[in-house]
């Protein structure tokens, strides 16, 4: 792909978006990605209608013609550092890599240096550009301390299709948690929409103003553990993200009482009882997709990170017994290797 060269789309407002904002209508498209990006554009001059610059405000009509630019990479913006990947996945479309904890995944303030990104672009000739200069190739992400498996998108086809997978909710993402408290039910949803704080911009929390956006996690019981001197019991789960929302699960976990072990956000207030653990309790392990190109299903699992088994390891004598569930993916998370691409 050439990067000397942006890419122009156009779009022609249809009856039912008529009276949105343009910041969010723009936010859903799969060449924008997010409202953020859509709103980097609009304040760079990229996004007309009719012609005409708008705020990320403006609401849009029927019949209105929104012509956008996404405009090149300068890849001079970010310097490529040789930082080791971990890569289970890799063809001319995608990569699925393990990510450690402490790695941010991209430039923002207080880390613009160090990040996944900048690793990429020492491994990478290109990546896709659909999410601007600051985010080549990212399709979703993990937080700081958040450990596993993740989609990086090496071309703007890709990025694209990769997107709208996670938009319809067909790529199949499940993570492990250990969390705080004795979860009774074997199973469990949680349907609760997320905000920022408003008075604390770094926290998302459950919320029902109009700005609150739907977030859907489900979780199933692996293992229980009995309380100790120091803690109220341990309750291991595999959670699956029906949307991709930030912080969700700490936060979902958090809402209902069982905050994440680790989390030094949303966590317990009863730090022995985190077990001396830094970062949060939180692995992306198995991730399923089906390729943008091929179509192809691939599905790869990732055991746990060493800190994270040595927590279990500690608190096996505490074991109340696995789950049927836990007693078929335990051993893979704790014991098994990485598992291969598989069709």
């Amino acid at each position: 792909m050439n990067h000397d060269k942006g890419h122009a789309y156009t779009h022609v407002v249809r009856v039912h978006e008529s009276g949105q904002r343009i910041d969010s209508l723009l936010g859903e498209f799969a060449h924008i990605y997010s409202r953020s990006a859509a709103v980097r554009l609009l304040e760079e001059g990229s996004i007309t209608v009719d012609g005409r610059l708008v705020s990320k405000r403006y609401l849009v009509r029927e019949g209105e013609v929104i012509d956008i630019v996404i405009p090149p990479r300068d890849e001079r913006h970010i310097e490529p550092e040789g930082i080791p990947l971990d890569i289970r996945y890799e063809d001319d479309d995608i990569i699925i890599l393990s990510k450690q904890a402490g790695l941010v995944v991209h430039p923002a303030h207080g880390n613009w240096t160090g990040t996944l990104v900048h690793a990429l672009m020492a491994h990478c000739d290109e990546l896709g550009t659909l999410q601007g200069d600051d985010r080549p190739g990212i399709v979703h992400r993990l937080d700081k301390d958040t450990t596993g498996l993740m989609v990086v998108a090496k071309n703007d086809t890709a990025q694209a299709l990769v997107s709208e997978s996670i938009k319809v909710r067909a790529m199949d993402r499940r993570y492990i948690t250990l969390v705080h408290g004795f979860i009774a039910p074997d199973d469990g949803l949680i349907d609760a929409p997320l905000a920022r704080d408003p008075k604390d911009r770094l926290r998302m929390g459950v919320s029902g103003s109009p700005s609150a956006k739907q977030a859907v996690t489900t979780f199933k019981v692996l293992e229980r553990f009995s309380a100790g001197h120091n803690d109220d019991g341990y309750t291991l789960l595999e959670c699956k993200l029906y949307t991709g929302r930030t912080h969700q699960i700490r936060v979902h976990m958090s809402h209902i009482n069982h905050p994440v072990v680790g989390d030094q956000l949303y966590g317990s207030r009863k730090r022995k009882a985190d077990r001396g653990l830094g970062r949060q309790f939180l692995h992306s392990w198995r991730l399923e997709i089906q390729h943008p190109r091929t179509t192809e299903t691939i599905c790869i699992e990732d055991k746990l990170p060493q800190d994270l088994i040595e927590i279990l390891e500690e608190i096996a004598d505490e074991s109340m017994g696995r789950t049927r569930l836990g007693g078929s993916i335990v051993p893979n998370i704790t014991c098994g290797e990485a598992g291969p691409p598989s069709a």
